[in-house]
């Protein structure tokens, strides 16, 4: 017996489409078929018209975790995800000239909020789209929310307007950018299927494309306070990433990095705004700006503003230590809500911070039990006390305190006597438990011998 479907071209097409069924996609994918890029747009498409149930998303999403994705599914996940909604459209003169970073996540990762800025210094313009801080990670959106006025919910003209006039925005996604990655992120959290690579990179890939992006640095992070403990499995996501950023027309390059102590000095909302500022007035600590002038340095590489990678980490960190960069800072936090006077205060070279900031009401400071030399401070420990303390949230929406934070009194490789202060606790009521301060304790190791200076940044990932 045979059937036929007439019609034109189109019709044929939309009638096969109506003919697929996700409960056969579903049992496709889990019996380890590869998915055609007419099932995996089937299946985007029934996400973000909201035409299937929540739990056959899940069983598709477990059905992925457990097979995998290869290349081709990866790439097509990735494409239809980035055309579920709204895609970035810019001006001709800006062509070649639209850049990003996106992290991993990180402890102390304040990167974005200086390196968006320098970037404008250098003559390209970044539409930033951030996160929130979810378990131990911090946010930038909840980083930049604790300055007064700072507004992350801009439209796509908005946007627009104020690259025109600044050169450089970091925003919230808008709820046109992406819709489908919304329902499968929250509901990656609810089946456990966050650590899947096809499903981290379509995520993280589907976004920057919505970009309509030049080029994009990633820095894929590896270590004890990091989503992959090994460089292997970092080096894996960070090739994926790079592969299907590049395949959808982004110079895309990945930067991997190590994640075990805090990232400079400071851990928590409004702390980590104070040390990014100072970091953009010339203060800033060596690890924080290694990993902004090695990003930085990559995304100038790549859009041909620089005839090498160190020359794009030079001009990096010339806007930097110039104040450009600063310059850049004030005139986005004022397109994006700050009130002028405010901004001006928090970029002055003698300010009080706390006089624009929200200060915690107590502040703690932890001493060294023995003299030695400082050889490590376990940044997820950090994390999970302060997260606990409520810089941090444990669900999606949830209200973060902006100024419960930490700030480290000593450096990696310093030589300190006994009863020396090593950690500047910043909290809020009820107070630190005594085994919080333990645990705090705990995170710091002290040694006999002087140790050998890491570098943060291991490996670089370039396109061709």
């Amino acid at each position: 017996m045979t059937f036929s479907i007439t019609g034109s071209p189109s019709q044929v097409l939309h009638r096969c489409r109506e003919m697929l069924s996700i409960p056969d996609l579903i049992r496709k994918k889990r019996d380890g078929e590869p998915l055609s890029h007419d099932d995996i747009r089937a299946f985007i498409q029934a996400v973000a018209n909201q035409d299937i149930q929540d739990c056959q998303t899940g069983a598709m999403l477990m059905a992925i975790w457990q097979r995998g994705m290869v290349a081709k599914e990866t790439e097509a996940l990735t494409r239809e995800m980035m055309s579920s909604g709204e895609v970035m459209s810019w001006p001709e003169e800006w062509a070649g000239l639209v850049v990003d970073k996106h992290s991993t996540g990180g402890v102390g990762d304040k990167v974005s909020l200086v390196l968006a800025p320098a970037l404008a210094a250098c003559g390209l313009k970044v539409p930033m789209i951030s996160g929130r801080g979810l378990a131990h990670t911090g946010g930038t959106l909840d980083k930049l929310e604790s300055i007064p006025g700072f507004n992350i919910q801009q439209s796509a003209a908005q946007v627009q307007q104020i690259l025109a006039s600044v050169g450089c925005c970091i925003v919230g996604q808008t709820e046109r950018l992406v819709p489908a990655d919304r329902v499968l992120y929250a509901l990656r959290d609810a089946t456990s299927t966050v650590d899947s690579l096809p499903l981290i990179t379509g995520s993280i890939i589907s976004k920057k494309g919505a970009e309509s992006l030049t080029a994009l640095a990633l820095d894929v992070k590896f270590g004890r306070a990091a989503l992959y403990k090994d460089l292997s499995a970092a080096k894996e996501l960070a090739l994926s990433l790079v592969n299907v950023g590049n395949s959808l027309g982004i110079r895309t390059g990945a930067v991997l990095s190590r994640m075990d102590a805090p990232i400079g000095r400071c851990v928590g909302n409004s702390v980590e705004v104070i040390e990014s500022l100072e970091t953009l007035k010339g203060h800033g600590p060596a690890d924080l700006m290694e990993l902004v002038t090695s990003l930085g340095g990559v995304l100038l590489l790549m859009t041909g503003k620089a005839s090498d990678l160190s020359d794009g980490q030079r001009q990096i960190s010339e806007a930097v230590i110039g104040g450009t960069a600063l310059s850049k800072f004030q005139a986005m936090m004022e397109a994006q809500g700050v009130a002028n006077e405010m901004a001006r205060s928090l970029c002055s070279a003698h300010t009080d911070y706390y006089s624009v900031l929200r200060k915690a009401q107590h502040q703690l400071e932890l001493r060294t039990p023995r003299e030695g030399v400082v050889v490590d401070v376990d940044g997820l420990v950090l994390a999970q006390v302060l997260h606990k303390l409520g810089a941090g949230r444990s669900k999606a929406g949830a209200p973060v305190n902006h100024s419960v934070g930490a700030e480290l009194l000593v450096s990696l490789g310093q030589k300190v006597t006994k009863g020396v202060s090593w950690l500047r606790l910043h909290f809020e009521r009820p107070g630190v438990t005594s085994q919080q301060v333990e645990l705090l304790q705990s995170a710091l190791t002290l040694g006999p011998e002087p140790i050998t200076h890491t570098p943060l940044v291991c490996e670089l990932l370039l396109p061709r």
